[in-house]
């Protein structure tokens, strides 16, 4: 077993899964250490942290563009430690426009480059495959269908089963938190971690509240921010929205309890679409970006959906409201379907059982962890 590890996990969502990795190869060997980039979970793993996912957390073309000296740098400064430190492993996790640059640089200086949660380039990109399988040794998917995407692409490719999966099960079996919500009538809103998606979401998630308590007696809202800086963030853009709605509520953490007490969610396209599913409550998913980063992705990905669950169950469990599609008018009617024991709510219930067979009962962070300490 290697004494030290880079690990890069990019993302808040990345971040989580990281760190359990991280726990379960200190388990089995805890004289190993790891150093890299990560958020909050890998700091309380004690990574030793270069950068912080709240500054990596960057999505869309022209956002990344307006950064790229910012990535550069800290490309720069992660190949330099390389340099210094001479790791023999990384662990790259998920953040394919950063990570696969890192995995071609590291295969050139000799680190073995093993990566969790594929690029997903069954949506957007198969013809990166082949360099996939230049400047990666292995790689650890998520869903079971990626391991037929890579066949003859001479990759090595493990299904370890989806993190989520196991954290969710652990989240449900524990018991509930109290939560400050100001009625029994509850919708959760999550807005995602980045800067672009609260500034571009949220006013559209707060005028459809408004909308919604309406025509709801008693409704209330709570969003929750995976940090305080993003607390700050959304707190400071809802200052900002002269409609909203009256009773809402900003929690920081606890974003699987909100979703956990909703009735029903309104959730930024990501993981916590899965997470949600899981949970077991009904959401809309909803996803706003630059005129041209949506021009560009509508361009190049090759997927009837863009919600993980959509896209696992391969039909629509969820409605899926991007771009224009995304009005206030529409969430709050798509919303207000879930709200009661509605055909549309069962039918999504039902879907959700799907999912999660389809995604069957790995543990996803111990064999990743075993294939870390086998090398």
């Amino acid at each position: 077993m290697k004494s030290s590890i880079l690990i890069v996990a990019g993302e808040v969502s990345g971040d989580l899964h990281a760190a359990k990795v991280v726990q379960a190869v200190k388990a089995k060997s805890p004289e190993t250490t790891f150093w890299g980039i990560g958020g909050d979970h890998l700091a309380d793993q004690n990574v030793e942290l270069l950068q912080h996912t709240d500054q990596m957390g960057v999505m869309g073309i022209v956002e990344v563009l307006k950064q790229y000296n910012f990535f550069k740098g800290v490309l720069k400064q992660v190949l330099d430690e390389v340099d210094k430190r001479k790791p023999e492993s990384a662990l790259l996790v998920d953040y394919p426009g950063f990570n696969l640059r890192l995995a071609a640089e590291l295969k050139k200086r000799g680190v073995k480059v093993n990566y969790y949660i594929s690029p997903k380039v069954w949506a957007w990109n198969k013809k990166r495959i082949p360099k996939m399988g230049k400047v990666i040794d292995r790689l650890m998917v998520i869903f079971p269908f990626e391991v037929d995407v890579f066949k003859g692409s001479g990759l090595q490719v493990d299904f370890v089963g989806n993190p989520l999966v196991d954290q969710i099960d652990e989240f449900i079996s524990e018991e509930g938190l109290f939560l400050p919500w100001q009625s029994e009538r509850r919708i959760a809103l999550l807005p995602g971690s980045r800067r672009q998606e609260i500034e571009r979401i949220l006013p559209t998630m707060l005028e459809a509240a408004k909308k919604l308590e309406t025509t709801i007696p008693d409704l209330c809202f709570m969003i929750a921010t995976p940090n305080k800086r993003i607390e700050t963030l959304v707190k400071e853009q809802i200052d900002q929205c002269s409609t909203r709605p009256a009773r809402l509520d900003v929690i920081c953490g606890n974003a699987r309890e909100l979703m956990r007490q909703a009735e029903a969610a309104i959730v930024t396209s990501g993981t916590a679409t899965l997470e949600t599913a899981l949970i077991g409550t009904p959401h809309i998913l909803v996803y706003k970006t630059s005129t041209f980063t949506y021009w560009f992705a509508r361009t190049v990905v090759k997927i009837s959906h863009i919600g993980l669950v959509n896209i696992v169950a391969d039909r629509t469990v969820c409605p899926e409201l991007i771009q224009q599609e995304a009005s206030p008018q529409a969430l709050a009617c798509e919303a207000g379907k879930l709200m009661a024991d509605t055909p549309e709510r069962r039918a999504m219930l039902e879907g959700y059982e799907e999912v999660r067979q389809l995604l069957g009962e790995k543990k996803a962070a111990e064999n990743v962890a075993d294939i870390l300490c086998a090398e």
